[in-house]
This record gives C-alpha cells, sequence and structure tokens, in this order.
C-alpha cells in the first residue's frame, strides 16, 4: 500500500515542524504512524498545570494495558476478545509490532529528517495553551495518569481516560507516541440523519454543547500554514469553513474531520482540578477499521510536534513527561503511568530517587525519541557491532518506543546478539533443547536459573548504560517455554527499544535539558 504523509522540516525543541505545503486531497491525506503505544482515558485523574515561576506541578495519568479487564468494566471490549493464553497474546504483540515497524520504516523513508534536540529555556518557546484552576494556591504537585495493561490489535497498547469540554466529557484515548494529533470522535451541529448516529460501543463528543470550542477557518493562515505538519487539507470551499483533515493509519483506519481549539479538564496529584485551555484537539466526524478505534474514542497525539498532547502538557510542568509500565505479566490490578511533571521513582531497594536516575542525551528520529547507543554488552564484553548502526545523523540509530513490544534490532546487531545469547543460555543449560515458537529462538526452560544468565546491557553515550532484568529480554511465552525478545530490522534502518524491554523501570523526557532519564522502579 502507497503511503502518504505531508512533506516537513523539523526545527528541534519546542519549535515546529514547517511543512512545505497542504496535502492537496481529501481522501487519505495523511498517514500517522500507525496508532499504538498508549491508549490514554482521562477522566478525574487527569489534568494540567500552570507552568508559572516557583510552581512545580504533575499530573499522572493511569495507562490501561489492553489484556486489562478493565477495558470491559469501562464498557469497551475488542472483537475478538483478549487471547486467552500467553502464547497467544505473545504472537498477538508480534502482530502489532509488524505493522508498527512497517510504518515507522514509511514514514522515515518519506521523511528522514534526523536531528539532537537543541536546548533551551522554557521563555523561547511558543506561548503554552493557558491554564486555569479553581483556586490561586500554588501548586507543588503532578499531572499523573494511571497505566494499567489491555489490549492492541494493531494500534495501542494502553488506554487512558480523557475530559474534554465545557462542561467536561468524558472519553477514552489511545495515546500514541507516534501520533501528533489528539482527536476525538465528535458530533458538531447535528441535528437529524444517518451521520448524527453513534456507533454501538461508542462515545461521541457533543461539540455544540461545549462553550469552549473554537474552530479555525480553513482560509486562515493557521490553517494553511501552522497545521500544514498535521495535514490540514486545501478544500476550503467557503472562508469560513472548518479546517480540515484526513488521517490514516497502518493498520487500516482512518478519521476525517476538523480542527479545533478546547478546554481538557485534569486533576493533579494533590486532588485538585485543573483546565487547560485553547488545546488544539481534531473533531473527528468519521472514521473507520481498526479494532483499536472501535473500542477507543480518538487518539492522544505523544509525538514530537508543536502542537501534540506531550509538548503541550510538557510545557505546563516543567518540560517533561514520564512513564512507567509495569511487567506485562503482572496481576492485571497491577497499575502503570503516564506522569507530565518530574519522574517520581519508586524503588523499595533504595528510597534516594536522583542518585537512581541516569541520563543520557535524547534525539530525534523524525518525530520519534532516539537515544545515542554506543554499543551493547553481554556479560560485560562489548559485541562487534558496526558503528553505523548507531549513527542518528546518517542511516542508523534507535528510538525508543512503547507502542513496540519487543525489541527490534538492525541485523549487523542482532545477528551478534543473538549469537552472544545463545552461547550464554547454552552455558547456563547445558543441553539447549530449541523449541519452536512465536520468535526466531525459543527453548525449554526446564532447569532454567535467570540468576546465572550473563546480562544484557545498551551503553549509550556519556558513560550511561541501561542493563534491563533478564525477564525483560528472555522472555516467558508459555508454560515450559521461554524465547530471546528480539526481533530482525531491516539493514540499513533503525532499532527499536520495545516497551518490554523498558518495564519495571521510570523513563523520563526532558524535553527542554534534551535529556532521557530512566531508572528502576517498581511503578506504583
Amino acid at each position: 500500500m502507497r503511503t502518504k504523509i505531508c512533506n516537513g522540516e523539523y526545527i528541534p525543541i519546542f519549535g515546529q515542524v514547517r511543512g512545505g505545503g497542504n496535502c492537496n486531497k481529501m481522501a487519505n491525506c495523511c498517514w500517522a504512524s500507525s496508532l499504538l503505544i498508549i491508549l490514554v482515558s482521562m477522566s478525574n485523574a487527569l489534568v494540567w498545570a500552570s507552568g508559572g515561576e516557583g510552581q512545580s506541578e504533575t499530573l499522572r495519568m493511569e495507562l490501561i494495558h489492553r489484556h486489562s479487564p478493565q477495558l470491559e468494566a469501562m464498557g469497551r471490549s475488542y472483537g475478538g476478545g483478549t487471547p486467552k493464553t500467553q502464547l497467544g497474546r505473545i504472537r498477538e504483540l508480534l502482530q502489532s509490532d509488524s505493522i508498527r515497524q512497517h510504518t515507522i520504516s514509511t514514514k522515515l523513508q518519506l521523511n528522514p529528517t534526523r536531528s539532537v534536540m537543541v536546548r533551551r529555556k522554557a521563555t523561547e518557546t511558543d506561548p503554552s495553551p493557558t491554564p486555569s484552576t479553581d483556586n490561586s494556591s500554588d501548586y507543588k504537585v503532578s499531572m499523573q495518569a494511571r497505566i494499567r495493561s489491555g489490549a492492541d490489535y494493531g494500534t495501542g497498547m494502553y488506554f487512558v481516560p480523557f475530559r474534554v469540554g465545557t462542561p467536561a466529557q468524558k472519553f477514552v484515548l489511545a495515546a500514541d507516541t507516534g501520533s501528533d494529533l489528539t482527536w476525538v470522535y465528535c458530533k458538531y451541529r447535528c441535528r437529524a440523519g444517518p451521520k448524527c448516529k453513534t456507533p454501538p460501543n461508542k462515545r461521541a463528543f457533543l461539540a455544540h454543547h461545549s462553550s469552549s470550542f473554537t474552530t479555525f477557518p480553513c482560509s486562515s493562515e493557521m490553517c494553511t500554514t501552522e497545521l500544514a505538519t498535521l495535514c490540514s487539507l486545501r478544500l476550503c470551499p467557503t472562508p469560513l469553513r472548518p479546517c480540515a483533515y484526513d488521517m490514516s493509519y497502518a493498520d487500516g483506519s482512518s478519521a476525517k474531520g476538523f480542527f479545533a481549539n478546547e478546554t481538557v479538564t485534569v486533576r493533579l496529584t494533590n486532588g485538585k482540578r485543573m483546565k487547560l485551555d485553547n488545546v488544539l484537539i481534531g473533531c473527528s466526524e468519521a472514521f473507520r477499521g481498526g479494532q483499536a478505534l472501535q473500542v477507543s474514542d480518538g487518539i492522544m497525539g505523544l509525538g514530537y510536534n508543536k502542537y501534540s498532547f506531550a509538548l503541550k502538557a510538557a510545557k505546563n510542568f516543567g518540560g517533561k513527561f514520564s512513564y512507567c509500565l509495569v511487567d506485562h505479566l503482572s496481576h492485571r490490578n497491577v497499575s502503570s503511568y503516564l506522569i507530565f511533571g518530574g519522574a517520581q521513582v519508586n524503588n523499595s531497594n533504595n528510597n534516594n530517587n536522583t542518585e537512581q536516575m541516569k541520563y543520557t542525551q535524547l534525539g530525534l528520529i523524525n518525530s520519534f525519541y532516539a537515544v545515542h547507543i554506543m554499543g551493547i554488552s553481554v556479560g560485560g564484553v562489548m559485541l562487534d557491532i558496526p558503528a553505523e548502526v548507531w549513527d542518528l545523523e546518517v542511516v542508523g540509530g534507535a528510538i525508543v518506543d512503547s507502542g513496540s513490544s519487543l525489541t527490534h534490532l538492525a541485523i549487523p546487531a542482532y545477528e551478534p546478539v543473538m549469537a552472544a545469547l545463545k552461547d550464554s543460555l547454552l552455558k547456563v543449560l547445558g543441553n539447549l533443547e530449541e523449541t519452536e515458537g512465536p520468535t526466531e529462538y525459543c527453548f525449554s526452560s526446564k532447569g532454567f536459573d535467570e540468576s546465572l544468565m550473563p546480562r544484557f546491557a545498551f551503553h549509550f553515550k556519556d558513560g550511561v548504560q541501561f542493563e534491563p532484568p533478564v525477564k525483560s529480554y528472555v522472555i516467558d511465552v508459555a508454560e515450559g517455554m521461554k524465547c530471546l525478545g528480539f526481533v530482525p530490522a531491516a539493514w540499513p534502518g533503525i532499532s527499536t527499544i520495545g516497551n518490554i524491554m523498558q518495564q519495571n523501570h521510570i523513563w523520563e523526557y526532558d524535553l527542554v535539558g534534551s535529556m532521557l532519564g530512566f531508572a528502576p522502579s517498581t511503578c506504583t
């Protein structure tokens, strides 16, 4: 399938992507990076805070994992239901990953912009959305959302509740680090007829009931220039017609609608409710395909774009956002979190949060968050991997992606990693009994002792290294079966650190300081 995307040139950190012109067709104008990463449902736990001096606010949002029964409690369920076995869930994740990786690759081929983030002061950025609050006292709290492990069918790993409009209306969004636009299924000035009917298992944002809903004329500079990177359409039959868009995703999903400014409401970690005004959203009046879109009411854009939810929220919380993902095999009542504001490290082994955090430089490949890998070691021995595999400036590099489950390594890195880990397993088990499984290399786990397994580590620029727990790369897939949790990626091309590798760690994206922080955490 041929993929279209608006051309653009990236201006780093809190700058904007300047498009080379709007897409000129109404149909399939833009392809987004596949609905994926996090399904976000912003309820009473979700909201923003002002970024005034002397304030240190945080917003925490619960992330509901795709295989969580909580989705059914919210009146949502995927077609076909959740796979009943661990093996079935892993196969499903791999299928989703395949779609995800194809989309990322296509997007990078069409717009291969690469950049190291430039450090800027918050005062040098564009004006932030105007936050308001129920009272005037300072807030020394965070914006935090709880994350539970829920279901993904090619378009989303986590869900979060979302409140938008005045008065606020509640929805469930699929939060996606690969998408830039936040949109919700919407009805605007709808009176009667087929278009006014809401599909089953769906909520519609009644925009005409919101006093804070404001559209942009298709003839405005906002539409023709500013929103070009979000694929605003040239179609403008009358000057005051709302600025329209047409989004398509890798799994066949699509959404058509128009842009607007709205108010989003959430609660901070101190329990106080706040509102963020003038947040760009999409009012999608039509959508099709994709089971994630059938379950959710829209998408939360967490990609790197001037108008994405991630940057808008982060600007009001110190320029940072973070998330902590629990083990994908954890009890379903255990939650993960998406946080706007300073990271909160919880680790029973160490109460000194500051010393636990390690930081490395944060870069960009297109709108994906990238890291500078210097090499990989197994058992303390550096592997022979060509330097160009990690070169962000040319054809290589690596991204940190919460929307991909397994870790995808470019072939020149994948082969030595697999060879080293196989050799390590042979030494640990003595007699290695290979078995057919969902990934390339699976084996009988009888007699396996992970404490004897040599440790795998990513070595980042600045001398920092990330050493995940063994269970994050020697993964359980079925009773008595384990697999090496790596998938080969095309070369030339990028590598992807997936969310299973990121589990049981807090990951902090400092968009002002251009740094990525991480530390072990219980994610509670």
